[in-house]
C-alpha cells in the first residue's frame, strides 16, 4: 500500500511536525456500481431493517481505492504527508457512485 510510507491526516497541520513545502492539493477518486443482487437485497432490507452489508463493503473498497490513489499523487510529488483530507461522494449515474479522497500534500521538516 503506497500510503504506509505517508502520513496521512485530516487535521491541518501533523502534531509535531512542521510543514515546510506545499506542493499543493492531491486527489484519487474511485465509482463503483451496484449489482442487481445487492438491490434486491437492499429493497428487502427496507423492509426488515438492518445494515446493508453489501454496500458497507462496496463503500469501504471505494474508500480505500480512493485513498490510495490520492496517497500515490502525492508520493510523485515528494510529499511526506497529505494534511487535510476530506471525502467526498456523489451519485455519478443510477446505481453508480464515485468516492473521491483528496487533501493537501506537504513536505516535512
Amino acid at each position: 500500500m503506497p500510503q504506509s510510507r505517508l502520513l496521512i491526516c485530516t487535521t491541518d497541520e501533523v502534531p509535531g511536525r512542521r510543514s515546510i513545502t506545499n506542493l499543493g492539493l492531491v486527489r484519487g477518486n474511485s465509482v463503483r456500481a451496484r449489482n442487481a443482487g445487492s438491490d434486491l437485497w437492499a429493497a428487502m432490507r427496507n423492509v426488515t431493517g438492518g445494515e446493508l452489508t453489501d454496500y458497507t463493503k462496496l463503500l469501504g473498497e471505494a474508500r480505500e481505492q480512493a485513498l490510495d490513489r490520492m496517497a500515490e499523487e502525492a508520493l510523485v510529488l515528494g510529499a511526506d504527508a497529505v494534511v487535510a483530507v476530506r471525502f467526498e461522494s456523489c451519485e455519478i449515474a443510477r446505481g453508480a457512485a464515485e468516492l473521491l479522497a483528496y487533501g493537501t500534500a506537504v513536505k516535512l521538516e
